[in-house]
């Protein structure tokens, strides 16, 4: 089977079973096909380039590929992919389950997927109707149609920026401060009175100063730079900086050095950045490094602290009562008053325990 052939019938199974509600993006199609004919992803590099003509990190299309198996895994149910064995293990799923003349999965043997509602997606049919909408249970939320509430904070958070003052996000783990960075950064184009361009850089995936320099460098198309060099290169530039789990600048690797520089790139009205930053604490109690010798933090100086609080007993029940439209259950008011006590409006709890109270829906009517 070749790759093009592959890749065709992938897109066709997630059309039949997901309708518009999972595709693949562009990026992930050539990562697709490279990742069926064997190639690393740090070959990928020298085959793929940004619109620009930049070249991608290996990073980065780590970050891809794990991605796109990721979807393949999930709604195909194949369990053991992984970028070793990528080819192998689903030409073994299309010669079990997949019938090449009418390019239609067997229902006997492939499982229906988890189903994700929104009031932007087409008219559901009887057996999507029992999908389970609670999704995805925890991470980072990049669609615009999972994305729910959190107007009032977006409104707040840019009105800081335009006022020329970065900004910190600072909220408990799981209440949904990566997901409202993500959109900040998504909406900066529309919203900013300035135009910036957004850079999204997640620190768990960079380990030290050096990878840190290398992908900003590469998400902005500039040269690979670090010190003076990199403040030269920033000059004609214009950056919103969203960091997600800035936290990690406290690990081996990283050094008070590099958020020194963070913060002299970023003060004044005009600098080459503004930073958005998403922490789960105070950035001047982040950084206990930063205390010695009466010190503070020199990123607390310049980001206004924005608090990302639980959602309210009626944000919770508007989130409910959006997920379950256009399914065929309804909870009770004791399951809802139960949810609303045991997730404390926590969106990943909320979440999670949503998803279980709609799964024994499901079960009792199988």
């Amino acid at each position: 089977m070749e790759a093009e052939e592959a890749l065709e019938s992938i897109k066709q199974i997630f059309e039949e079973r997901k309708g518009k509600v999972v595709s693949l993006g562009n990026l992930e199609e050539k990562v697709f096909l490279l990742s069926w004919q064997g190639v690393d992803y740090g070959d990928m590099t020298c085959q793929i380039y940004k619109p620009n003509g930049k070249p991608y990190t290996e990073q980065y299309f780590r970050e891809i590929g794990k991605k796109l198996i990721d979807k393949i895994k999930k709604f195909l149910n194949i369990d053991d992919l992984d970028k070793r064995n990528f080819r192998e293990e689903l030409e073994n799923f299309f010669d079990k389950n997949y019938n090449y003349s009418t390019k239609k999965l067997s229902y006997i043997t492939a499982p229906e997927p988890d189903y994700t509602t929104s009031q932007e997606l087409p008219n559901n049919t009887v057996s999507e109707l029992n999908q389970n909408p609670f999704i995805p249970f925890s991470g980072r939320v990049e669609e615009k149609y999972l994305f729910f509430d959190r107007e009032r904070e977006i409104r707040r958070i840019f009105e800081v920026l335009n006022s020329g003052s970065s900004v910190v996000l600072i909220g408990e783990e799981g209440i949904g401060k990566s997901s409202l960075l993500w959109m900040i950064n998504q909406q900066a184009k529309i919203f900013l009175k300035s135009e910036r361009q957004p850079v999204f850089l997640d620190l768990n995936l960079l380990h030290n100063e050096s990878q840190f320099y290398s992908e900003l460098c590469h998400e902005i198309g500039i040269p690979d730079s670090k010190d003076y060099q990199l403040t030269r290169n920033l000059r004609s530039c214009k950056i919103l900086l969203a960091i997600d789990n800035v936290g990690k600048l406290t690990s081996e690797g990283f050094t008070r050095n590099i958020r020194d520089y963070l913060r002299g790139l970023a003060e004044g009205i005009n600098a080459p950045l503004k930073l958005i930053l998403a922490a789960t604490e105070s950035l001047n109690n982040l950084f206990k490094d930063s205390q010695e010798q009466g010190n503070t933090s020199p990123l607390a100086g310049i980001c206004q602290e924005e608090h990302i609080h639980p959602w309210n007993e009626a944000t919770m029940r508007a989130f409910i009562a959006n997920r379950l439209a256009k399914t065929s259950v309804s909870f009770t008011e004791e399951e809802i008053i139960q949810l609303i006590q045991e997730s404390g409006g926590h969106p990943r709890k909320l979440m999670q325990l949503c998803y279980r109270t709609y799964s024994r829906y499901v079960e009792s009517l199988q």
